[in-house]
């Protein structure tokens, strides 16, 4: 009986990923309201907020799993020789942090946990990129005075921080692409 209990409880919250991931591809994630989730799911509210605290809890998941999609593709790509191969490895996951403001602030809102209670999809991203920015750090023709783990949380600083720049009226002219270039180079390369 418990068994068949788990099962139903997987399926229905699988039907309500399904079903925001629906809404979110027609309207955008900011667009995203519970009731269009409930609706398509076929449940009632009461069962989206059994499964879910609220729709920030549900973006953690929808948005944590992207991420960690694009960290899969990343950490297949060779690891790159040059700060324009990095950058061009880094882009796409950069793209998507910023295709809408509300993305980004769930993405900032959910970076770090105030509690191991409270450790989501997207807080665990942040661990995997550092970990795999450094393993492309370790043997490559880039700083040797700090470590790859170092060098990894400054790549990802300087990540955040092109990405907030976006949502800046007084910096955006700069694209992230060109703004993450000049700020790895001065991070990464000796003498530069």
């Amino acid at each position: 009986m418990a068994r068949a209990i788990q099962q139903r409880t997987l399926k229905t919250r699988a039907n309500l990923l399904d079903a925001a991931k629906a809404v979110i591809s027609e309207n955008g994630y900011d667009a995203l309201r519970v009731e269009e989730v409930v609706l398509r799911a076929g449940v009632a509210k009461g069962t989206f907020f059994s499964h879910f605290k609220d729709k920030d809890a549900l973006m953690d998941q929808l948005i944590g799993k992207e991420i960690d999609q694009l960290l899969d593709q990343i950490e297949t790509r060779s690891a790159p020789e040059t700060i324009a191969e990095m950058v061009d490895a880094l882009m796409p996951m950069m793209d998507f942090m910023t295709c809408e403001r509300y993305v980004f602030d769930v993405i900032l809102r959910h970076s770090g946990a105030a509690a191991n209670s409270d450790i989501g999809p997207i807080a665990m991203t942040f661990e995997r990129h550092a970990e795999v920015v450094s393993k492309w750090l370790a043997d490559k023709p880039f700083r040797t005075d700090i470590s790859p783990d170092l060098q990894a949380e400054g790549v990802q600083a300087f990540e955040i921080q092109a990405i907030s720049l976006v949502f800046c009226a007084l910096h955006n002219a700069i694209s992230p692409r060109e703004r993450l270039e000049t700020y790895l180079t001065a991070w990464l390369m000796p003498g530069s």
